[in-house]
């Protein structure tokens, strides 16, 4: 089942405060991303973020599910209408992550043709 965008919508309203917030729609789910970094997704109307340790230390209950077949465990974030416990969230894992790797400028060919 795919995500809607209204739940979509819903999610980056209480994310509105958080720091850098973009997503990308990605076979009908949604990736999350802080400053950046992937922090999480939205998968069948559910709002996943990775485990990190700031995560765990502000959310050290949620339920762990997995958000598509193969993929790793992220948490749960049941709490969304806390716009307070959501930005500090992202924040929190955010910093947890590394800085994106620069992407790879495209080769020139050798004719010179671009």
């Amino acid at each position: 089942m795919a995500s809607s965008k209204e739940y979509l919508d819903f999610v980056l309203e209480q994310l509105s405060e958080a720091e850098g917030v973009s997503y990308r729609a990605m076979m009908g789910e949604y990736v999350i991303y802080a400053q950046g970094k992937v922090v999480g997704g939205i998968y069948d109307d559910r709002f996943l973020v990775k485990p990190t340790p700031g995560a765990l230390e502000l959310i050290p209950n949620a339920p762990r599910e997995i958000p598509y077949d193969g993929a790793k465990e992220m948490l749960l974030v049941e709490d969304i209408e806390d716009r307070r416990l959501m930005n500090a969230l992202l924040s929190a894992i955010a910093a947890d992550l590394p800085a994106p790797k620069a992407k790879k400028q495209a080769a020139k060919r050798r004719d010179g043709a671009e």
